[in-house]
């Protein structure tokens, strides 16, 4: 019976593959419609979180009472975890063996750890002392990061590789989980401090809006259970070679990634652009309290922003059949140069912030969009270069960057606002803390910005894509 189900479920696949066709490229589609929505839908629960998070160091310093610089060392610290929590949900993603597949029952059984975590973190004790506040803050964030975001973030990135091969298919994966994440995203970041307040700006209300998005992710990650599948991890395997993928020793696996220099590119340049999306979603509050004079501000200048995000989604598709992933990315990244640059000329102008703001957001989207099929694409280079498929650790790169540079980007906020003697107790600022805002909202994203297009400028992988993936379907071919 078993075995005449799989010969069933062979054909159907065989036969619906056979309609969907292939892409420009001559690599066999695998999608409907439907599966990218169903697909995106989990960006939501990450987005939830990582948009949450950044806003922790002011919940902490202005609703908690807690050190501008203890908060920006303690979500450092819970970083470093991270490099071994990734790489060991990479590890584990690809040796897990269920009738769900390797990433997707992740998926499922984190729903509800998920809602739970994003609770927790704003229960923090309110009349205890600083210490017990410090210990729980450390411990709640530690959980988020390094346990609830790697068993989400990996199997998901991992499910990019695990759909198709199709780069056309993935593109649109990418784009279309980033609509979801970045209005997510955008919400917390305008929506938050304004509804707080109305709810009463306490440390009550802050945690009301925790249920509501801990309620959320967890049904957005069920849909997207419910409405994946994978495929490339069976098709052309045969018994032997998926006992060898998944035997693969875990230092060896971690030796071919570093030889992998696609990968290493993307470690790197996740890590450096996720510094300026924490910077983002995290100092628009102080920017719009102490330079502009109105903290509510932040709303305008989150709706001003979903201009260029409606833009960016409608062009990104044609950008990306033009000038492919990586040159459609730097383009982006140009555009975040010139703007940020002349910004540096006019730092305390509402109407540049808005204007050129715009601007910077527009830029950040195809590498949003793009960074999964950047790093996924280089699953197939392993495999073509070294022999070896290795997914679920390949998927580490994107978490481990996007964590530890959030977390890198987060720290420097309350690092930098100490060192410019921010005190969130006082409604006027010294001018030492209105320079270290202006660091934080112009200064150093242009860096990350300049940095990130010359890393990218080494990633050549579009033009070579394609023939690798007819070379690697030729090989499994002939098994």
């Amino acid at each position: 019976m078993k075995a005449e189900k799989q010969r069933s479920e062979f054909y159907t696949n065989k036969k619906s593959k056979k309609e969907l066709g292939v892409d420009g490229h001559g690599i066999q589609k695998t999608m409907r419609y439907y599966h990218y929505l169903g697909d995106g839908l989990a960006q939501i629960a990450y987005n939830s979180i990582t948009g949450l998070v950044a806003m922790l160091t002011y919940f902490y310093t202005d609703k908690i009472g807690l050190a501008a610089g203890t908060v920006g060392t303690m979500m450092l610290v819970t970083k470093i975890f991270d490099a071994f929590s990734d790489l060991g949900m990479g590890k584990l993603v690809d040796i897990t063996k269920s009738k769900y597949g390797k990433a997707r029952p992740w998926l499922l059984w984190t729903a509800i750890p998920t809602m739970l975590a994003i609770i927790l973190l704003f229960t923090v004790p309110a009349n205890a002392s600083d210490a017990v506040k410090n210990t729980y803050a450390f411990i709640t964030i530690l959980f988020v990061n390094a346990v609830i975001l790697t068993a989400i973030a990996i199997p998901y990135g991992s499910m990019m590789a695990m759909r198709t091969r199709s780069s056309e298919e993935r593109g649109k994966m990418g784009i279309i989980r980033t609509v979801f994440g970045y209005f997510i995203g955008m919400a917390i970041a305008v929506a938050l401090i304004p509804f707080t307040n109305f709810l009463g700006g306490d440390q009550r209300a802050w945690i009301i809006v925790a249920i509501i998005l801990g309620i959320i992710s967890a049904i957005s990650l069920l849909i997207t259970f419910f409405a994946s599948k994978e495929v490339s991890t069976v098709a052309g395997k045969n018994k032997e070679e998926k006992a060898e993928e998944k035997n693969i020793p875990f230092w060896t696996s971690l030796k071919l990634l570093f030889k992998n220099k696609y990968w290493v590119i993307m470690l790197v340049a996740q890590l450096i652009i996720n510094i300026v999306f924490a910077l983002s979603g995290s100092t628009g509050v102080y920017y719009a309290k102490y330079i502009i004079g109105d903290e509510n501000l932040v709303a305008i200048m989150g709706a001003i922003g979903i201009i260029p995000v409606i833009i960016g989604f409608a062009i990104l598709a044609p950008l990306i059949k033009k000038f492919g992933p990586a040159k459609t990315v730097r383009i982006g990244l140009v555009i975040g140069i010139v703007a940020s640059i002349i910004r540096c000329f006019f730092p305390y102008s509402f109407m540049a912030t808005l204007v050129l703001g715009a601007f910077t957001t527009f830029a950040t989207i195809p590498i949003m969009a793009l960074t999964g099929v950047l790093t996924n694409n280089t699953v197939e280079y392993g495999q073509w270069k070294h022999g070896k498929r290795i997914v679920g650790m390949t998927n580490s790169a994107t978490s481990y960057g996007a964590k530890v540079g959030n977390g890198v980007g987060v720290a420097m906020v309350g690092w930098i606002l100490a060192f410019g003697s921010y005190n969130g107790t006082l409604e006027v600022q010294p001018q030492s803390a209105i320079y270290s805002i202006l660091t934080l909202t112009i200064y150093i994203p242009l860096i990350c910005f300049i940095i990130t297009y010359f890393l990218l400028r080494k990633y050549d992988l579009d033009q070579k894509y394609p023939q690798i993936v007819k070379d690697l379907e030729k090989t499994e071919g002939a098994h």
